[in-house]
């Protein structure tokens, strides 16, 4: 299947979201989180690129970057290449950590700018796992209401936060207000979903149990269930909330399986 050059920004801004193969977790643990956090400070610091947010959820990357469009794509690849290298090393992995190419869009205006930021950051709260965006510990979100990041000085705050005025505390307190406002925004995640009917996964479920009912899956010990949960995972259309319902097990242990 050919593949299509990308296109380029009238602004130099992309939205980048980077995906796990077969929709594996990329993150086992904090000690991941922060490797992936340290290699993108590694290499944005050899690059002409900036990080105007970021967003580490279970199997995918958000990133909200600008650069020259080679520079992005030479960036996005040096980082995945040694976070991978290293993911492999530490779970004695071999193969591809991440999908083969990285998906992109173009951000061409302030306004919509600002809806990528707020959905990047909306991602843990849409999921289930935080109820306020900047109680996310993985996301660049805290550093734009005022708090620490890891590494420091990761993300460039200041061109998103001077679109709320010149005064920076006044700015925080101004996109607070705008990053927790009901929306309905809808990025380029959104473009990609194929949703998966209930009546579908769950006759996925039984086939990958044998036959056996959806709830057999309470039964199994965590290894057995866990190694079933994540060929759920694996299912195009489905998604976390959707096997939580439909197996009746918390959406903590599905996301974590």
């Amino acid at each position: 299947m050919p593949r299509y050059a990308r296109k380029k920004s009238g602004t130099g801004v992309y939205h980048v979201i980077l995906r796990g193969i077969n929709r594996q977790n990329l993150f086992k643990d904090e000690l991941d989180c922060r490797k992936f956090l340290d290699t993108l400070e590694r290499y944005k610091n050899g690059s002409r690129c900036k990080i105007y947010g970021y967003c580490l959820m279970g199997n995918h990357v958000h990133l909200l970057i600008k650069g020259d469009l080679e520079d992005v794509s030479q960036f996005i690849k040096r980082v995945a290449t040694s976070y991978a290298w290293w993911f492999n090393f530490k779970y004695e992995h071999s193969g591809h950590v991440f999908q083969d190419r990285f998906k992109s869009e173009c951000v061409e205006d302030d306004r919509y700018l600002l809806a990528v930021i707020r959905y990047i950051h909306q991602n843990p709260v849409k999921a289930g796992l935080e109820k306020k965006p900047d109680q996310y510990k993985w996301s660049s979100c805290r550093v734009y209401y005022g708090g620490k990041e890891y590494p420091p000085g990761l993300t460039d705050l200041d061109f998103i936060l001077n679109l709320f005025g010149d005064n920076k505390t006044i700015s925080m307190e101004k996109l607070q207000e705008f990053m927790e406002k009901e929306n309905n925004d809808q990025c380029l995640e959104d473009q990609e979903k194929i949703r998966l009917k209930d009546k579908d996964l769950h006759a996925e479920i039984i086939k990958l149990l044998h036959g056996r009912p959806v709830s057999a899956l309470k039964q199994m010990n965590k290894t057995e269930r866990d190694l079933i949960l994540q060929k759920v995972k694996e299912l195009k259309g489905s998604n976390i909330r959707q096997i939580s319902r439909i197996t009746g097990i918390g959406f903590n242990i599905v996301y974590r399986a």
